[in-house]
């Protein structure tokens, strides 16, 4: 049958869900939040007819502007609605004409006459940040902080004539937690939860299912916007009090007070748990008892006797400093220069202006980067302040260290006058006199750079498996962790870095661990368990090698360029870039802690990533040691984060968070799962997963008997069998069973005599090595991971080559296995069949750095170590150009 244009139409329109009940909509509105909103209402069919924004400001579009005029929607950019309190008619009519049926006002700062309001048939809804009639008016996030609500949430409503007091379409709550700022409440649940609802809200409408449930007046409140003038704290209420009033005025006017005779804004409020760190005091005007300025913050207490803690403060001139370095802030930043070194300053002035042909005037605050410069630029700028000035050698990254003009004349100085003034990292150790060293541990939350408790001062016990002492870590900080890597990432020194610059850091770091790789392996045997010898040279000497690989591809990934069919006249060039994620969340096992922490980090780092690693809650000691090397190293600040804690509680806000891009995990089948039902859940954030095994070992009759002896109980006894890739199942072939059981025994017995003395007479928690016979097929044991000095053996008939592959592959594991036989067709045929990411041949338990490792089925996906890894960790952008 043919069938003409309007036949292919009136079928489509009639047949199709996709054009059933969708709207002619006019978006008024802007910012980023109009924008996700105008691309997801067209995403599900609607037509939007016209987009209705701001100007744009200093010659930039507003989001929602780039975004419309991009897809060819009509855009309208109307300094204002009305002119003292009347419609202006020009613009009523060119709204008017684009014909829309609906309104949808995601975030509007303009006031829109009644006129537009009510002139579609379906009048208009808008978006507001609070549960109303609670909070109406412009400042509704800040007032739900400052009142100290435990629920925040937001509202959808049809617009009237009123402030705020239309009624109700829709309505979403979350819990406000005790920490939640404007951003961080936000970015959790008012943004991407208020994308959806306004999007869900246009399709109620559409399938005349939307309600329209009038707003009560009791309990209404309006709060207008807050002006510095009355934002200042009143420090004679309880603390939570303040902690709110500090927390709702933070960015815009900031809530301050008087200290030492001047106005003091504070930022980054926390309630303190826990005891209060040592100090210097501090008079505050106003305050029921001096503050205490600490390593953390500046402290202040409530009339109940409670405490907070201020990160931030900023002075009348505009300065803002670390709270932390209150009576230390002049010393770094008011340095006389020399009259020689004020020329020497103008020169590199001269120099900035030179590489920064875009920016008229070198201003004590112009940023280098943020003015345009890259990685090339930063070659320039050093190699022509060695040549003009008296051949002062700068490195890179003290470019990227100091990136503003007066924070690169303060380093060039200091480092002129030879006298590097860098403050020495404060780190609070937990020391002890073990293996004939002292070794000194860090134990607290490493955030942006640096050590420091957890907010709420939470701490947890991680106990050494030899005598049971007990030590102890922070716990907690995911977010603050987050927000500095995402800051290292989009603004900070790290993604701008030249890749081969990256890459001499981490050759760098690599070289920090060796040359602390005796007090590495101490503290990893304290923490895990492990034999010292074998730490020092598989846990310790691997995570060297790992670092020193993958800091050899830094500047190496590249992409492709691909043949594409031509569209003549015309030519097209089609290329790929490798780029990478942004921040990315690791959480790695206790059983290797800083080989695993190397396995996925250094990959990650390599790829050009941020990150953020929870340790294993039981061994966090070592990847907190590893991050005071990454500051020796030079690593900027924000990079890389630790965050000790429980699975359960960082674990998951990890998994939640949608700032992280990817989480890389290595664990349990289950907890697996919930990772990744998690990470669809919340950003469909990318996930690789080294997961549980049960992984196969078999042992032909034609096998090395000797070596296969030796390497069969390496491979389930290795690091106390708490090993993913142990093998959790041994297949012996009938004809050699026996006599190879007996050889297993004898050297047991062997190790036993010459180690049962040494294993008596401790007290710690370790278990004899165990070995189970004539295991069938149907026992728990035969199925399940032990993770543990367990030896599991099987029979199998001889020559019943297949009957054993089908047992062996009869697993939802498959993350390694084995083979032991002098054939090579045989062993070929074999490796071919089994079901896992790695077979091994005549062999177990080599690992090499170059080698890709990861699992089949609920093994896991993904890959660590290898080329491999480095695509867990990067994005491919196809570009097509056409010239």
């Amino acid at each position: 049958m043919l069938w003409t244009a309007n036949q292919i139409i009136r079928k489509l329109s009639t047949s199709s869900n996709y054009y059933q009940n969708k709207l002619k909509l006019a978006l008024i509105g802007q910012s980023l939040f109009g924008q996700e909103v105008y691309t997801n209402i067209r995403k599900q069919g609607h037509k939007v007819v016209g987009v209705f924004t701001v100007p744009d400001k200093d010659g930039k579009a507003d989001p929602l502007a780039v975004a419309a005029q991009k897809d060819g929607t009509p855009v309208f950019k109307f300094p204002r609605w009305r002119v003292k309190g009347k419609p202006i008619p020009e613009v009523v009519e060119a709204y008017k004409a684009v014909g829309a049926e609906l309104n949808v006002m995601p975030f509007c700062s303009q006031f829109i006459p009644m006129e537009v309001i009510d002139h579609p048939a379906y009048g208009s809804i808008i978006y507001h940040p609070s549960i109303l009639p609670l909070h109406r008016g412009a400042s509704a996030i800040n007032w739900t902080l400052i009142q100290g609500d435990k629920k925040a949430g937001f509202s959808i409503f049809w617009a009237d004539d009123g402030l705020d007091t239309g009624p109700i379409l829709l309505q979403r709550e979350c819990p406000v937690e005790p920490n939640d700022t404007v951003d961080s409440l936000y970015n959790r649940f008012l943004f991407p939860e208020g994308i959806k609802a306004m999007v869900e809200s246009v399709q109620l409408i559409a399938d005349g299912k939307a309600p329209r449930i009038n707003q009560t007046e009791e309990g209404a409140s309006y709060e207008g916007i807050q002006k510095k003038s009355n934002a200042k704290v009143n420090l004679a209420q309880p603390a939570e009090a303040i902690h709110n009033w500090i927390r709702g005025h933070d960015k815009v006017p900031g809530a301050w007070s008087v200290i030492d005779g001047q106005t003091v804004t504070l930022y980054g409020s926390s309630i303190l748990g826990g005891s209060v760190p040592a100090g210097q005091p501090l008079d505050i005007e106003g305050a029921s008892q001096p503050g205490i300025v600490t390593k953390n913050g500046l402290v202040l207490f409530g009339s109940d006797g409670k405490a907070l803690l201020v990160r931030n403060l900023q002075f009348e001139d505009g300065k803002m400093i670390p709270a932390s370095k209150y009576f230390s802030s002049g010393d770094t930043t008011s340095m006389e220069l020399t009259d020689d070194e004020k020329k020497m300053a103008e020169e590199i002035r001269s120099i900035w202006n030179g590489i920064l042909g875009n920016i008229a005037v070198i201003e004590e605050t112009t940023d280098f980067f943020k003015s345009g410069a890259a990685s090339m630029d930063v070659v320039r700028l050093v190699e022509e302040v060695k040549q003009k000035c008296g051949g002062v050698q700068l490195q890179n990254e003290d470019v990227y260290m100091a990136t503003t003009f007066q924070d690169f004349i303060q380093m060039f100085v200091r480092r002129l006058r030879g006298e590097d003034q860098e403050e020495e990292m404060v780190i609070d150790y937990v020391a002890k006199y073990v293996n004939n060293m002292t070794v000194k541990m860090p134990w607290q939350c490493f955030i942006n750079g640096k050590f420091e408790d957890a907010e709420d001062g939470k701490t947890a016990d991680t106990i050494n498996p030899a005598d049971g002492s007990v030590a102890y870590s922070s716990v907690g900080d995911v977010d603050r962790a987050v927000a500095a890597a995402k800051e290292a990432f989009e603004v900070g020194p790290w993604g701008r870095m030249n890749p081969r610059d990256r890459g001499s850091l981490l050759y760098k770091l690599a070289d920090l661990m060796e040359e602390n790789q005796e007090e590495l392996a101490t503290i990893e045997s304290m923490d895990s368990g492990a034999v010292y010898t074998l730490a020092l040279k598989t846990h310790v000497g691997m995570s060297i090698q790992t670092f020193r690989y993958f800091a050899g591809w830094c500047d190496k990934i590249q992409g492709k360029t691909i043949p594409i069919n031509q569209a003549r006249p015309n030519r097209n060039l089609t290329f790929t870039r490798k780029e990478p994620l942004g921040v990315c969340a690791i959480v790695i096992p206790w059983n290797y802690p800083l080989m695993m922490l190397a396995w996925k980090s250094a990959a990650c780092l390599a790829a050009g990533n941020t990150l953020v690693l929870k340790p294993a809650q039981v061994t966090p000691l070592s990847a907190l040691k590893f991050a005071e090397l990454t500051v020796k190293a030079g690593i900027p600040k924000g990079v890389i984060n630790i965050i000790p804690g429980s699975g359960g509680m960082v674990g998951q806000r990890m998994s939640d968070h949608p700032d992280i891009r990817k989480l890389g995990f290595t664990g349990s089948t289950p907890i697996g799962k919930q990772i990744m039902k998690s990470c669809a859940l919340s950003n469909l954030k990318k996930v690789s997963l080294e997961l549980g095994g049960k992984s196969p070992l078999i042992i032909f009759s034609d096998c090395d008997m000797d070596k296969a002896v030796r390497m069969g109980m390496s491979s389930v006894f290795f690091n106390k069998g708490e090993n993913c890739i142990a093998a959790g199942r041994l297949f012996v072939e009938e004809s050699i069973h026996d006599e190879y059981i007996r050889r297993v025994v004898m050297v047991s017995l062997m190790l036993q005599r010459k180690h049962l003395r040494m294993l008596n007479s401790t007290e710690g928690f370790f278990m004899e090595p165990t070995l189970f016979t004539d295991v069938e097929d149907h026992m728990f044991i035969a199925k399940e991971e032990s993770f543990g000095p367990i030896m599991v053996v099987s029979k199998f008939k001889d020559g019943d080559i297949d009957g054993v592959l089908q047992r062996a592959n009869d697993t939802e594991f498959g993350l390694a296995s084995g083979v032991f036989t002098r054939d090579i067709n045989k062993a070929m045929y074999v490796s071919e069949r089994l079901d896992a990411g790695t077979v091994f041949v005549n062999t177990y338990n080599k690992t090499d750095v170059a080698s890709p490792f990861g699992g089949f089925k609920q093994s896991g996906f993904g890959k660590d170590l290898g080329e491999d890894a480095l695509n867990e960790y990067l994005k491919t952008k196809a570009v097509t150009v056409e010239y």
